[in-house]
């Protein structure tokens, strides 16, 4: 087992709870993208790709009002050119807000344009009203997940793509190719039977709840795949309460340097390669606080204490 990568997820939404902060403007996020590049994280991740929150959303209970949220997107496009040496991602990109022959367009574009640091998180969505609210069909979401992969995926690793499906179609060349010769890594975030096997299929990494590491085990022998070139990844919450608003007591705990070096080994023994951690409060002093605790989970490794 080696070291597990560790990143940041930088909130681009107000928090989903309500009532701890709106959301931050990009000179916030700027800073904070930044002080990880250099505090020496391994990735940084927007927080999602959404358009608006809605409470009503069984998946949110806890929601009681709308929130808001800036463009994935273009925040991960501005987060490219303000940093230097940290892997990019979002957590996840949803594959069925853009066309999927563009979308493998722009990741070519955004690999380039950050140096080959780009990772492609991509998912099926799963907020109905901001589909809804914003035009884009809400039906068949794992059937037309499946069709954009089946276009992204030759696009990137291959350079062309002839595909004729239900949902999209697209017979296209993808001229240049980018820093990589088969494209930026894709992860795939995924729970449910269906969308496991297609991660088993296409992903290079792999996100879901620790309680589906067997399950997508299953799913790549059904597909035929080597479930070790799979990367696992996880997420965990850090909090500081001496520091600013932190989400209710019971839902996340105050993390020590020495809860977070054990969360951290936990994943590690579990074969976790890649821990994106959420951080309260959202301020500069929170992320110097983590950083500290991932610098002693560091040292834990090179001593083998």
């Amino acid at each position: 087992m080696g070291n597990v990568k560790v990143g940041i997820i930088l909130p681009i939404e107000e928090w989903w709870g309500g009532g701890l902060d709106s959301v931050l403007p990009w000179s916030a996020i700027k800073v904070l993208a930044q002080q990880a590049d250099a505090a020496g994280f391994g990735s940084i991740w927007t927080s999602g790709d959404h358009l608006i929150y809605r409470p009503g959303e069984p998946y949110m209970p806890w929601m009681t009002q709308t929130q808001g949220v800036w463009e994935g997107w273009t925040m991960l496009t501005a987060l490219a050119a303000v940093t230097e040496r940290v892997e990019i991602g979002a957590w996840v990109l949803c594959g069925l807000f853009r066309n999927p022959a563009l979308l493998a367009k722009m990741a070519t574009t955004l690999d380039e344009v950050s140096g080959g640091r780009l990772i492609l998180g991509l998912g099926a969505g799963w907020h109905q009203a901001e589909f809804e609210e914003f035009g884009f069909p809400f039906d068949h979401r794992v059937d037309r997940f499946e069709e954009v992969l089946e276009i992204v995926v030759p696009l990137l690793h291959e350079g062309k793509v002839d595909f004729e499906g239900k949902y999209y179609q697209a017979r296209c060349e993808m001229v240049p190719r980018g820093p990589r010769p088969h494209g930026p890594p894709i992860l795939i975030g995924a729970s449910q039977p269906r969308m496991l096997r297609l991660a088993a299929k296409y992903a290079d990494s792999w996100h879901g709840p620790g309680n589906r590491d067997s399950a997508l085990r299953t799913a790549c022998v059904d597909v035929g795949r080597d479930p070790s070139t799979i990367e696992l990844t996880r997420s965990i919450t850090v909090c500081y309460p001496d520091l600013g608003p932190v989400p209710p007591p019971g839902s996340v705990s105050e993390t020590s340097a020495d809860a977070l070096v054990a969360q951290l080994r936990t994943c590690e023994e579990s074969g976790i390669g890649h821990v994106q951690c959420q951080f309260f409060p959202r301020t500069p002093e929170a992320l110097s606080r983590l950083a500290d605790g991932v610098a002693a989970y560091r040292l834990y490794r090179r001593i083998g204490a």
